[in-house]
């Protein structure tokens, strides 16, 4: 699953960068650091990071709408775009979830860093799959490789979610659940926090060796 993360990523920003400036604003970038555009997109992939703390400003609704629009121009099954995406940076909404949250994990409080259950983001795209489809689960995953990345590009970080997505279906959370207003049928399958980093975290390590060519 590792490595199909690893590929699924590599595959989305090939989408991503495509959409994050016009053709000349991209080249001036790379030209102005010296890259070809292929350099560009490696070097894109190999600095991103999950970030877990973030900047109390939320993302800017404008450059929110260029990482959404890379996002549903990712590569999906017969084109049956078999997602939903909600994006919430209304403070009430977060810091509401989030006290319900403490009440079922306290526990989560004694991080004196601990400011909401999205990793502190003050921007939250939510992304549900209709499970219909046996491949939506791998659509939605390069619905979010296309965002994580363009996020990059633009000196946004970004964070997936599993945890909160299971606290937003729990009965506790049901009416914020309710109030992302996914059709019927669709189920909330993951989240991606997102803001200005407040940290800078190393690479962890990854293991090359689970990669083979078969002759």
């Amino acid at each position: 699953m590792k490595l199909l993360k690893g590929f699924l990523g590599g595959l989305c920003l090939c989408t991503a960068i495509g959409c994050t400036a016009p053709a000349s604003q991209k080249e001036n970038v790379v030209a102005a650091e010296g890259l070809s555009q292929s350099e560009a997109v490696i070097k894109t992939i190999m600095e991103r990071r999950s970030i877990r703390q973030y900047k109390p400003q939320a993302v800017n609704r404008d450059t929110m709408q260029t990482i959404l629009k890379c996002g549903i121009n990712a590569p999906n099954g017969m084109n049956k775009q078999s997602w939903e995406v909600r994006v919430v940076d209304n403070p009430d909404f977060i810091n509401g979830v989030t006290e319900l949250y403490k009440k079922a994990n306290p526990k989560a409080t004694e991080d004196p860093s601990f400011k909401n259950m999205f990793r502190n983001a003050p921007t939250v795209v939510f992304i549900a799959n209709d499970p219909s489809y046996d491949c939506s689960q791998i659509d939605c995953g390069l619905l979010g490789g296309n965002m994580i990345l363009t996020a990059q590009s633009m000196g946004i970080g970004s964070c997936c979610l599993g945890g909160p997505a299971r606290f937003m279906k729990s009965p506790e959370a049901a009416e914020y659940l309710k109030k992302l207003n996914f059709s019927e049928g669709y189920e909330l399958l993951y989240c991606i926090a997102f803001g200005y980093p407040d940290e800078t975290p190393a690479a962890k390590p990854r293991n090359a060796e689970k990669v083979q060519f078969i002759d």
